[in-house]
């Protein structure tokens, strides 16, 4: 892609501007626990096979840039700091000046060269092949930018031997080129490709052959049993970035045979207790959360094909199918009796816990603390049209809720990192830094009333057209009723402990329906919707079933945990 070119800024461009208010780094509120012992986790070091690597979050600050002199717009390069001794580093980070100064970078060292914790045969076999980490042959200037107050960035691609792989690039303020010493690239077979993930910096020119961008990067194939491992480099380009297109760095790839760095039981239990999110629901909520076990006592049926009117269903699930796949042949309902179904409905403070499935991340280096909790019953849906709030009769609606927000720790230290909140159809990480805390290290998730998708702050969420303020709303705020599930959890899945270690319930084994398919009429129920629009903006029905999630329409029946693509996959 870059070849000897280089792009450099010049007057054709718009004008580039030092930066001087760099972020401030970010702590958690709370210090860390004395984590219990066992193998590898938050011992600062994780072996990914040949290579050993450290976290780096300590940086130095390179070269920052604005180009519209306003700090939400500004940049920085840094550099790793006090990389520990017999490491190097892979590559440089980036990132806007908007925002606390939080992210990390591996730096590498050759269990080869190091020959630590391995046996005589197995270094034997491994000095055969070619080292893990070698200098670059060179470096190819990709961009430079020159400001008005004498400023100056120069961005470097490290040119790797071949058989070799460029983690990340090197950043200078002068032009003079680096030292070779500066970074290692790394052996293919020890990497995986990444992809381009959220935009940092982009400039435009009157040429659109000379556009630049810089992003973050993550692995391309994440996911519970992918080994992939981010660097915690950015990649840049001077020319149209194409999806599909493989990029020139890469990430890491853990070749170990065991996950050594991922908590044991016991610091699962402690990194939940220290962690856990308190779960407040809306001050209206009419359908709360319960145990699953609750809901199974109190009436809950299993229907199938042939057997409509429904089979009481054993509080542990023990004689629901188990297994398979979902061919929607079974499904799960509430009693015929009205009272039953009411009671239902309304859920059991009580009993509600969150269920806990814990899993590798990013190659074992992270581990995901995904907390799962049901609801008995999904309420109908409210649409905000404008300034109007129109609360629908059944659309929405229906039985079996499941819903998670998941903790992203990171191994290398077991502090928090990201969490994810998932909301309807799909979701998004918030950084630690902009979760609001409850008490020491506990964050909030607030459950939207009646949809109880996750939300970070308290508010109103509209998921549609902005522009237009047509679409699902989704209200969110503190009250007196909240789970806390640093307490209030029950692990029922950690796969890579073991057989035997935790028992799954039975069930997490059904894979077929929690709830009947539903359809609703809802171009009855979305023609009042476009009578009360002005006449100026009022939609067709097809183009108004555009702004909504689809499940908003009708749902074949809502599938359990491990039915969902994030079981085993990462978050959406």
């Amino acid at each position: 892609m870059f070849g000897c070119e280089c792009w450099c800024w010049n007057s054709e461009y718009e004008e580039l501007y030092d930066q001087s208010d760099e972020p401030k780094p970010y702590s958690l509120p709370s210090p860390l626990p004395k984590w219990p012992q066992g193998q590898s986790f938050a011992s600062g070091r994780i072996c990914l096979g040949e290579i050993e690597v450290v976290q780096v979050t300590e940086f130095e600050s390179v070269w920052s840039c604005n180009r519209l002199r306003g700090k939400s717009k500004a940049v920085t390069f840094y550099r790793p700091a006090r990389i520990p001794d017999d490491f190097f580093c892979l590559g440089h980070y980036c990132q806007p000046n908007d925002q606390p100064l939080r992210g990390f970078l591996l730096a590498a060292r050759d269990m080869v060269a190091t020959r630590k914790d391995m046996g005589d045969g197995l270094v034997q076999d491994l000095v055969q092949k070619l080292p893990a980490l070698i200098k670059p042959l060179a470096y190819s200037l990709v961009w430079n930018a020159d400001s008005t107050n004498g400023g100056c960035g120069y961005i470097w691609m490290p040119n790797p031997p071949v058989g070799y792989k460029a983690m990340g690039f090197v950043v200078t303020d002068d032009s003079e080129e680096p030292s070779l010493d500066v970074v290692r690239c790394v052996r293919e077979d020890l990497t995986e490709t990444c992809e381009a993930c959220d935009q940092i910096l982009a400039v435009d020119s009157r040429s659109s052959e000379n556009q630049f961008q810089v992003w973050s990067t993550r692995p391309c194939e994440r996911g519970m049993l992918c080994r992939s491992v981010p660097v915690g480099t950015f990649f840049c380009t001077n020319t149209y970035l194409d999806s599909d297109e493989e990029l020139e760095v890469a990430c890491l790839k853990n070749i170990s045979s065991s996950l050594h760095a991922m908590p044991n039981l016991q610091q699962v239990h402690t990194l939940i207790e220290h962690y856990g999110p308190t779960v407040f629901f809306h001050p209206d909520e009419a359908y709360l959360p319960s145990s699953v076990q609750w809901f199974f006592k109190n009436g809950a049926v299993l229907c199938g094909d042939s057997c409509e009117t429904g089979e009481p269903i054993d509080h542990r699930g023990s004689n629901l199918p188990s297994g398979g796949e979902n061919l929607h042949d079974y499904w799960i309902d509430l009693p015929n009796d009205h009272d039953a179904r009411h009671h239902i409905k309304a859920g059991d403070m009580e009993s509600a816990k969150l269920y806990v499935h814990v899993k590798p991340a990013l190659g074992g280096t992270f581990t995901d603390v995904a907390m799962w909790i049901f609801c008995p019953f999904n309420g109908p849906a409210t649409i905000k049209v404008g300034v109007l709030s129109i609360a629908m009769n059944k659309i929405g609606e229906h039985v079996g809720d499941w819903e998670h927000y998941t903790l992203r720790v990171s191994n290398f230290t077991g502090e928090l990192w990201q969490l994810y909140f998932s909301e309807h159809s799909g979701g998004r990480w918030v950084d630690a830094f902009d979760l609001e805390f409850i008490e020491g290290n506990k964050s909030v998730v607030y459950s939207s009333k009646h949809g109880h998708s996750s939300y970070p702050h308290s508010g109103t969420y509209i998921q549609g057209s902005s522009k237009l303020g047509i679409g699902l709303k989704n209200e969110v705020a503190r009250s007196k009723m909240f789970i806390d599930s640093s307490s209030k959890y029950e692990i029922v899945a950690a796969e890579y402990l073991g057989d035997g270690v935790i028992e799954e319930p039975c069930w997490l084994q059904y894979m077929r329906d929690w709830g009947p398919t539903v359809v609703y009429d809802s171009r009855s129920e979305l023609d009042k919707i476009i009578d009360r629009l002005p006449f100026f903006v009022r939609f067709s029905v097809e183009n108004l079933f555009e702004l909504f999630p689809t499940e908003l329409y009708g749902e074949e029946g809502p599938t359990g945990p491990k039915e969902k693509d994030n079981w085993l996959g990462d978050e959406r």
